[in-house]
């Protein structure tokens, strides 16, 4: 059986390419670009939490980066390196292997150098810590939304939801949308391109990992706002499509999560620079509702006109999902 150190370097040692000194030593050394400041953010996945023990490896390589790359997106950063934690039942190196193949295709999709990290013997467990770069004062944050923003969400959130509802058995959705949802699901595309588009047009912004809903919440409470959701502005009619029940689709766009969408709010006087976003990134942009000045307020405009609150849930890794 290969020991930890000859399953590093066999397995996750590659060339860096913007790194002083990558794996092998105590530290990594890495030097920031001037002018940049550094943009860190860490992201657990749990075997039996977050995902299936049977979940193809090579898919769940990609999916362990990309939803912290994810993060880093979120904040209109530029992902550039990341360190690996992971805990393992067993040196079993066909799976290692298949896992670091779609781990540095993520690396190699956004040029990310992989720099270091620890393994240990232990229940499934992958921590990656990854480190972006922003110009110094320009990161999106969750708390810049203003009254009379817009508040637009990017692609079709809800598939991911859909597509681990199918893999339960507790719906079964047509070939088509079942292999478009499961990607959704087993390979999140981060929206780094987005991110680094609005820098300067958006105001707040998040990725959407738990729900829309529930994260949409976090913006309300940091910046000290509410929001109204316009029901028939949401992403709905392809999720419906999908799964044959508005209401399920309703429930996965709103609180279904594990989508690693943007979600984010911009000025009025910005939509026509978000819609030549949309246009230039061929990526759906959809101007969901606006902010209000009522302080952690979310309603929700159904689609005969009536204004109700809504309940701001999703997922809670200690215990509460909606």
């Amino acid at each position: 059986m290969p020991s930890e150190f000859a399953l590093i370097r066999r397995h996750f040692t590659r060339p860096a390419r913007h790194t002083d000194l990558a794996v092998g030593d105590d530290a990594a050394l890495v030097r920031p670009r001037a002018g940049m400041q550094l943009a860190i953010s860490t992201d657990m996945l749990v075997a039996g939490t977050h995902f299936f023990a049977d979940t193809d490896p090579e898919d769940l390589g990609w999916k362990t980066l990309a939803v912290n790359v994810s993060d880093i997106a979120a904040m209109g950063a530029e992902p550039r390196w990341v360190v690996l934690a992971a805990s393992l039942p067993n040196a079993d190196e066909a799976w290692i292997e298949a896992f670091a193949r779609g781990f540095f295709a993520c690396c190699e999709a956004f040029g990310i150098d992989a720099i270091g990290g620890d393994t240990t013997r232990g229940p499934l467990n992958l921590c990656p810590t990854i480190f972006g770069e922003v110009p110094t004062g320009t990161a999106i944050t969750r708390s810049g939304a203003r009254p009379d923003d817009d508040l637009w969400v990017s692609g079709a959130p809800g598939r991911a939801a859909l597509g681990l509802a199918d893999l339960r058995g507790e719906i079964r959705l047509a070939k088509a949308c079942r292999d478009d949802c499961l990607a959704a699901l087993q390979r999140p595309q981060p929206r780094v391109a987005l991110g680094l588009a609005l820098r300067g047009l958006a105001s707040a912004m998040l990725d959407v990992s738990d729900g829309l809903f529930g994260d949409l919440s976090h913006i309300l409470e940091l910046s000290r706002v509410g929001a109204e959701i316009d029901e028939a502005a949401l992403p709905l009619a392809a999720l419906t499509d999908a799964c044959g029940d508005a209401a399920r689709a309703f429930t996965a766009c709103s609180a279904g999560g594990d989508d690693y969408e943007l979600l984010f709010t911009a000025p009025a006087d910005r939509r026509g620079g978000i819609e030549a976003i949309s246009q230039s990134l061929e990526l759906p942009l959809h101007r969901i509702g606006h902010i209000t000045a009522q302080t952690e307020q979310l309603s929700l405009r159904t689609r005969d006109g009536q204004l109700r609150l809504a309940r701001a849930s999703g997922y809670d890794h200690f215990g509460r999902s909606a």
